[in-house]
């Protein structure tokens, strides 16, 4: 599972990625950093386009990065269900190798792997999410780390062939260091290189269709089955010309605050992005971090209406009773992994650009063979993006949801080799392969939820992407729900 994948365009000086070391002699992962003024990181994820690459940006902080020098990935063939074990597994080779440059500028970061997982383990690659196996994470050639008043770090990593001469690798690296950073300086000025108004059209779930699907779940909850479950709901957009994904992503962060946005891009025109409102898993020295997110209503036109919104939320029983089942839950799957365990007596209010949650942090001091991986296998998928009890709720979505979730849903991030990470679940998303391009949105369903208050409330889910899609010009930038094509 573990594997070097040759580079598609290498930088600077190449050292040969795709070597294998010989019998008994292990390979080193070399890495150099850079500190560069003004980071942007749409500069260097458009010099990557044509090659794996990604973005990840929380609470100000973000990464950018592209190319790769190794892979861990768990195709559909393999025992999915190990698929969290597998990939720290898979991880090992990857991070025992690891070497910094004593003489770099700044202190290389510790090497981490990017990616995420599918919701469920039934998941098989197919349209739109073929270049998405149930679980993949690559390491980057080419990271770019920043936050804060603009500077950042850039960083460079190559594995050293067995035999050549170190020193001469490591100037190589150095140089081919050097290089990058020119490329991403001159590229900072660039923007996208997009049409004036790109066509498109878009269609989305029939509103009887989804009033039906809601009835069922709420018989399914009246006769005992589950208590909540969560429905989710697609729209499609076909796009008539080149839509720069770089572009829809800056839109979204942009538009985001306070949300978690993240792209991934492991094969060329293989596009994933979104804006989640929450962690599922955040693990840093064995302090285990995360929100609970669930019950929601619109933010409001004015910060009148945002506060009287806000109000009605906190007070409603049907909100308080899903949120709290969410809380519950994820404290009770986290004992077993912790010393101890806090959640919040009461949530607050989130409010982001277009809706307000309900929102809960959890915090815990986890064992210490435990890792944001192993965490995740506990946890995933919570009451917040299926339902409870779990395995009721999962079985009525396989049966009833009219569509592949793929990777919606399910948790992306990072994670290092010393088992620390950040995990969101992939909510306000969309897959994008060529022209087409597929949004989700979810609710969940408990007794007493109203269809048509349901639908409303996906509707202001999709908005996010809906936005972030105008403003790459491939619709008419109104965020109007209205399907213009069916």
């Amino acid at each position: 599972m573990d594997r070097a994948e040759p580079l598609n365009a290498p930088v600077g000086a190449p050292l040969d990625a795709s070597v294998e070391a010989p019998a008994g002699v292990e390979r080193r992962l070399a890495s150099a950093s850079v500190s560069i003024d003004q980071a942007r990181p749409d500069a260097l994820l458009r010099l990557g386009e044509g090659r794996p690459r990604g973005f990840w940006a929380r609470e100000g902080r973000w990464f950018a990065h592209i190319g790769e020098i190794g892979r861990v990935e768990v195709g559909a063939s393999d025992d999915v269900s190990r698929r969290f074990r597998d990939v720290w597994e898979g991880s090992r080779s990857l991070f025992s190798c690891s070497w910094k440059d004593p003489r770099s500028e700044v202190a290389p970061p510790s090497p981490r792997l990017f990616g995420g997982f599918s919701f469920g383990k039934e998941h098989g690659p197919e349209l739109p999410w073929a270049a998405f196996p149930p679980a993949c994470f690559l390491l980057p050639e080419v990271e770019l780390m920043g936050g804060g008043q603009g500077g950042g770090v850039l960083t460079l990593r190559r594995f050293l062939p067995p035999g050549e001469n170190p020193d001469q690798c490591r100037e190589n690296l150095r140089s081919a260091l050097g290089e990058m950073k020119e490329q991403v300086l001159s590229a900072s000025g660039n923007g996208s290189a997009g049409e004036a108004w790109i066509p498109a059209t878009r269609s989305e779930t029939d509103p009887a269709a989804w009033k039906s699907f809601v009835v069922r779940a709420l018989g399914e909850i009246k006769a005992g089955t589950f208590s909540k479950v969560v429905l989710a709901r697609v729209q499609n957009v076909s796009v008539e010309g080149r839509l720069d994904p770089v572009e829809v992503l800056l839109n979204l962060w942009k538009g985001n605050p306070g949300s978690h946005v993240f792209l991934f891009e492991p094969a060329p025109g293989a596009t994933f992005l979104g804006a989640a409102p929450e962690t599922v898993a955040t693990v840093s020295e064995g302090l285990f971090q995360a929100t609970t997110v669930a019950g929601s209503i619109a933010r409001g036109d004015t910060p009148e209406e945002q506060k009287a919104f806000a109000k009605s939320l906190l007070k409603s029983q049907k909100d308080r009773r899903e949120h709290r089942m969410c809380v519950e839950d994820t404290v009770e799957r986290l004992a077993p992994l912790s010393e101890e365990v806090r959640a919040q007596d009461e949530p607050h209010v989130l409010t982001l650009s277009t809706i307000q949650h309900l929102e809960t942090a959890i915090e815990a001091r986890l064992h210490p063979e435990e890792t944001v991986l192993s965490v995740l296998e506990a946890l995933h998928p919570t009451p917040a993006v299926c339902g409870l009890p779990r395995d009721q709720a999962l079985e009525f979505l396989q049966r009833e949801e009219p569509f592949q979730r793929g990777w919606y849903a399910g948790p992306v991030g990072w994670f290092d080799g010393d088992g620390n990470g950040v995990f969101v679940p992939a909510l306000r998303s969309v897959v994008g392969c060529g022209s087409e391009w597929r949004l989700f949105a979810g609710a969940g369903i408990v007794a007493g939820s109203d269809p048509s208050q349901e639908w409303e409330e996906t509707q202001i889910k999709f908005l996010p992407v809906l936005k972030a899609l105008s403003g790459a010009l491939a619709l008419d930038g109104s965020g109007d729900c209205t399907p213009v094509a069916k």
